[in-house]
């Protein structure tokens, strides 16, 4: 066998890379290994040894299905190891963490000889991630009468695996470090570019904000081995823009601590800060770890002697410092008076950091040991007849008499399980809710794979109505990584449960369908719960979130998902929307006049926005909805009339259908069962039983916020502002502006239409005003390369059937070819058409970007500094976010169109269009 030296093989070429080698998880290497450790004379067995007792992925990979045996021969006085004792055995097993180790464990605490059962029963009252195989044994046995088994419940139902572990500590010293002035997104934290490598945890560690960082991160540590690291968002708010647990694995790996001594690069428990606290989605990932977030305001605003807050020319408010967190400032946490200090001055309440839920969260070392603790718990009373010992920290629950229900409350209010039966809850209560669908996409699924492993889950829960696993982040570039990490990952997928981007067996052809717009299809009942590991997880129906990998993993074991309730504001509109305007111009105009009204606070941050659009069907509402992650916003809910509602479900089942057709469902029907769910809420529309859902008419918000079509006269541009003098100002998505601000003098050097902010009607707006120019002038000649990625191949097939698709091929240069993909990413482009493969493209930043220091023009979300593109040298790369028409005439142009020139194209042109509903959307 030559596994082994292929591993040191690629041991030497890791050293070159300043790196360690890479954690075992292949069942074969390790056989080998083990046969290297029996064999007393072997040159490689004390190296052997060495990676078998700390170089091994725990849960149920099959590395730690091979190390659980092994040990179970050990413990059994089966095999010999010197240096390994049945002691030793059994503490290493405890690490495992679940999957065969906890059957090897309950062999031995079940098995004849009882010496050993008592033993192995000790390390069993310390293990949470038992699953229905693990927990039915130990019911069987106490039924047949075994005393361990009765003893091991008994344990459980007190959960002495949470109340023996050591209290958190009264006080906490960090030692700071800025990691960056005003917002940080997690793509500083682990960059969209480095995606393939997520899963190589030491590896992607090297991608933290930069190397320099990384060494003063170090410095600081040596420097106080008694302190933690904090990094921290100065002026700004830290983790925005999605969940991106590998931002917080980094962030672990570099200033938290091991999590097991025998399991390398997997840390928890990082201290993170942000002067605007922490975005909503990455405080869930902090949480995961059993880290901390903390919310410092320590820049506030500074007012006149009459209290009104004070502006510079810009109009922006003047900020002064409270008190100072410069990097190198040792501060104290200190949980029980929840305060932060600076030697014996107190600096802030950070009470909300420190609530039961999350003191629990840190205790445990991560939520999911609460999750499944409380399981455990539960089946131990349940299986013993005894009621339930309080031990955790009762779930608060606001329930406030006569006050109505907003939409987010009454979805929270139908999924909730272990609540108090018949109460109502209104925001901020704390629930665990059932989820419906669930969507893993193809840059962090690998990481979810490994999450699904260590704890121990091997398949799908089956209270989740459908899952799916995108291709559409590796989508634009098939390249060597993309061909050793994908096919592994919709193998895995695909025999959990999910319905899957690719086919393992390859029967069907391989979608790199946008995840979003599938998650989009596939949500068939607005009353559903979704959770997507992506922070554009937010659907036009039902309430999605985006979450980390972990969350996702979570909800794919067990079905569930807990958070507060979160509050909400209402966005309703009202006048009338001009002719010449586009829908993504009322996306953008939102966060202006939102901005504008509330004195520059962002009252939609981590909260949820629920939008009152009711006449546009789930396609274009999706277009608002998307954009509510820049926004920062938790989620959103999309409110609709009952026969728009009805006509996105039509198209909903119609794509469903398409799928199924292709072959895509699995041996459970998954795909057939959403189309009867759908074929259900429709039937309950029309009939009446159960129309379209609505907010109570005496609900409460937390704001109010209506959009006046009527001053949208021009294109709406979110520009990433980035030579603006205040750095945190810089690549916030609050910056719009009109297009007459650039003049219809500002270069444009690159054009994009795609990712999930466009839908087929862009696609024919693109189609339509390629087609008007030809007429008007004779030919088609871009000024600025434009690349078009449709979201899906639906979308693709749709217009090739309305005769679209055959306009775009005219003036295309390239068009992708699903037969021969592109194998490296494109660097340099010509002025003309690229069709792309449907998918994320350069959105994604992984795979496909601009030229450094271009300006981009784009439909996309992302403007974030290295994403779309990279900085040159003496000139920032920018991504200006607009509409299909602008970005259109701006390659057309090579620059910004004036309005005069914007009108005049899209003359005749069907734009998206909406009107606000006349019909009072409450209940």
């Amino acid at each position: 066998m030559n596994t082994y030296k292929d591993y040191i093989q690629e041991i030497e070429e890791r050293k070159g890379q300043g790196l360690h080698p890479k954690p075992i998880d292949g069942a074969e290497l390790l056989s080998e290994i083990i046969g290297q450790i029996k064999d007393l004379n072997n040159e490689y067995r004390a190296d052997s040894l060495n990676f078998f007792i700390y170089n091994v992925v725990p849960g149920t990979t099959p590395a730690a299905n091979v190390k659980a045996d092994f040990l179970k021969e050990i413990v059994l006085g089966q095999s010999v190891v010197a240096e390994i004792t049945p002691a030793f055995a059994l503490e290493l097993l405890s690490h495992m963490k679940g999957g065969t180790s906890i059957e090897v464990l309950l062999d031995l605490a079940l098995g004849n000889n009882v010496a050993i059962g008592k033993d192995a029963a000790e390390v069993l009252k310390t293990q949470v991630f038992l699953y229905e195989a693990d927990t039915d044994r130990l019911e069987a046995a106490f039924k047949s009468g075994n005393g361990i088994a009765k003893e091991i419940l008994e344990s459980y139902a007190k959960a002495e695996f949470f109340t023996k572990l050591p209290e958190i500590a009264e006080e906490i010293k960090v030692v700071t470090f800025i990691a960056g002035e005003g917002d940080i997104s997690t793509d500083l934290l682990s960059p969209g570019n480095q995606a393939h490598s997520r899963s190589d945890r030491e590896l992607h560690g090297k991608c933290l904000i930069s190397p320099e960082a990384q060494a003063e991160i170090k410095a600081l540590a040596e420097a106080n081995p008694d302190k933690s690291v904090m990094l921290i968002a100065e002026k700004g708010t830290m983790g925005v823009g999605s969940s991106r647990m590998s931002g917080v694995n980094n962030v672990a790996l570099w200033s938290g601590k091991q999590a097991s001594p025998y399991v390398p690069f997997i840390n928890i428990a990082p201290i993170v800060a942000g002067t605007n606290g922490i975005s909503p989605i990455f405080l869930t990932t902090v949480d995961v770890t059993g880290g901390i977030g903390l919310d410092l305001k320590n820049w506030v605003k500074k007012l006149d002697e009459n209290g009104n807050v004070l502006r510079n020319e810009s109009g922006d408010p003047i900020l002064e410092e409270v008190y100072s967190v410069a990097t190198g400032t040792v501060l104290t946490i200190n949980t029980k008076t929840k305060k932060l200090y600076n030697g014996d001055k107190e600096l802030i309440d950070i009470s909300k950091a420190f609530t039961p839920q999350k003191i629990e969260f840190i205790k445990a070392g991560g939520s999911y040991a609460i999750v499944f603790g409380k399981k455990l718990q539960t089946f131990a009373s349940k299986t013993l007849g005894i009621d339930i010992v309080p031990v955790y920290a009762p779930s608060k629950e606001v329930s406030v008499e006569g006050q109505g229900l907003t939409a987010v409350e009454k979805i929270f209010n139908k999924n909730a399980v272990g609540s108090t039966p018949g109460k109502v809850l209104h925001a901020g209560s704390d629930v665990r809710v059932t989820v419906n669908i669930v969507g893993s996409q193809d840059t962090t699924g690998l990481m979810t794979s490994q999450e699904l492993e260590s704890m121990a889950a091997t398949v799908i829960s089956p209270i989740v109505d459908g899952a799916y696993q995108s291709g559409c982040h590796t989508a634009s570039v098939w390249d060597n990584k993309s061909k050793a990490n994908i096919p592994r990952l919709m193998k895995f997928m695909n025999d959990f449960g999910l319905i899957t981007a690719r086919d393992p067996k390859g029967v069907y052809h391989a979608m790199t369908d946008v995840i979003h717009k599938v998650l989009n299809d596939i949500t068939v009942n607005e009353w559903a719960i979704i959770i997507g590991g992506d922070s554009h997880t937010r659907m036009s129906k039902g309430v999605a979130f985006g979450a980390d990998s972990g969350t996702v993993a979570l909800a794919l074991a067990t079905g569930e998902a807990s958070m507060p309730i979160p509050e909400s504001v209402k966005v309703t509109f009202k006048g009338d929307m001009k002719g010449y305007m586009d829908f993504r111009d009322v996306v953008h105009a939102t966060q202006s006049q939102m901005l504008k009204t509330f004195g520059g606070e962002n009252v939609f941050q981590g909260r949820i926005i629920e939008v009152h659009l009711g006449t546009l069907n789930a396609d274009q509402a999706f277009t608002f909805t998307d954009w509510t992650a820049e926004m920062k916003a938790k989620a959103s809910i999309c409110i609709s009339e009952d026969y728009t509602l009805i006509e996105s479900l039509e198209i909903a089942k119609g794509r469903i259908q398409i799928m199924i057709d292709k072959g895509m469902d699995n041996k459970n029907q998954v795909l057939k069962g959403l189309i009867a769910i759908a074929d259900k809420r429709i039937a309950e529309i029309i009939s009446g039983e159960k129309p379209a859902l609505r907010p109570d008419a005496n609900a409460k918000y937390y704001a109010e916020v209506v959009v006046d079509l009527d001053q949208i006269a021009e294109p709406m541009i979110a520009d990433p502002d980035v030579n603006n003098a205040d750095v945190s100002k810089r690549y916030t998505h609050d910056t719009i502006r009109p297009l007459s601000f650039y003049g219809g003098i500002k270069k444009v050097d690159l054009g994009f239409i795609g990712s999930c902010m466009v839908h087929k009607g862009d696609m024919k707006i693109l189609a339509q005003m390629l087609k008007n120019i030809d007429e008007q002038e004779g030919k088609v000649e871009f000024k600025a390369p434009l690349v078009v990625a449709p979201p899906t191949y639906n979308i693709v097939d749709e217009l090739k059937a309305e005769g679209d698709w055959e306009i775009l091929q005219k003036y295309s240069g390239f068009e992708f070819d699903d037969n021969v993909p592109k194998a490296a990413a494109r660097t340099e482009y010509e002025n003309m058409l690229y069709l792309e493969r449907p998918g994320c493209n350069l959105c994604m930043g992984n795979q496909e970007k601009a030229a450094k220091g271009d300006t981009v023009m784009a439909t996309s979300t992302r403007l974030f500094q290295g994403r779309v593109v990279e900085d040159a040298e003496g000139k920032k790369g920018e991504s200006l976010l607009s509409s299909t028409p602008v970005v259109v005439l701006s390659t057309i142009l090579g620059r910004t169109p004036t309005i005069e020139e914007y009108k005049t194209a899209v003359e005749g042109i069907n734009l998206t269009k909406f009107a606000p509903s006349h019909k009072l959307l409450v209940k």
